[in-house]
């Protein structure tokens, strides 16, 4: 993880510090439906300076889901230490920030060309103790499908199938 410089401390809505993780290796991650998953490689520490902060959390998740129905029934949502902070429940549905992955690609292309996730949230941990925020997400598929980091699903080396680089940044905000 980075650290950026301070700046604009002691004024309301001002910047306190940013951290942040980016990454490109690749990987697949095994989701389960209806299970909530973590990418661990995805998580950055922040120790917020005051109780009273607001901490923004930005993700830009790049990758591929193995199948295609996982595109249109995912939630994406962040875990701050073990706790998971999405929509409050609602019966059976799937609480999330973002729902569903974007879709950038016709079904021909289904297993050459990545889907992403770009989402963020404001947080009010009202602590100074370290805190560990994830990138989380929870298909509900029937069965347990991958979503392939930074890579497509084919991930042959020929110049149609991408590779790319995901994030994860928090920004403590003076409150």
């Amino acid at each position: 993880a980075a650290d950026l410089a301070k700046f604009g401390s002691g004024i309301s809505g001002g910047i306190l510090q940013v951290k942040y993780t980016q990454i490109s290796a690749t990987s697949q991650i095994a989701c389960a439906s209806n299970t909530d998953t973590e990418i661990s490689v995805l998580s950055v520490n922040i120790t917020p300076t005051s109780t009273n902060s607001i901490i923004k959390i930005e993700a830009m998740v790049n990758g591929e889901w193995g199948a295609q129905g996982a595109i249109f029934n995912t939630a994406w949502f962040f875990y701050r230490d073990s706790t998971k902070l999405a929509a409050p429940a609602a019966g059976s549905r799937n609480p999330a920030i973002l729902m569903g992955t974007a879709l950038t690609y016709q079904s021909a292309d289904a297993s050459s060309t990545p889907e992403h996730a770009n989402y963020s949230y404001f947080d009010t941990p009202s602590t100074t103790s370290q805190i560990t925020y994830k990138v989380g997400l929870r298909q509900s598929e029937n069965s347990s499908i991958n979503w392939n980091l930074n890579r497509c699903v084919d991930d042959t080396d020929i110049k149609d199938q991408e590779r790319g680089i995901s994030m994860i940044c928090v920004t403590e905000i003076q409150g």
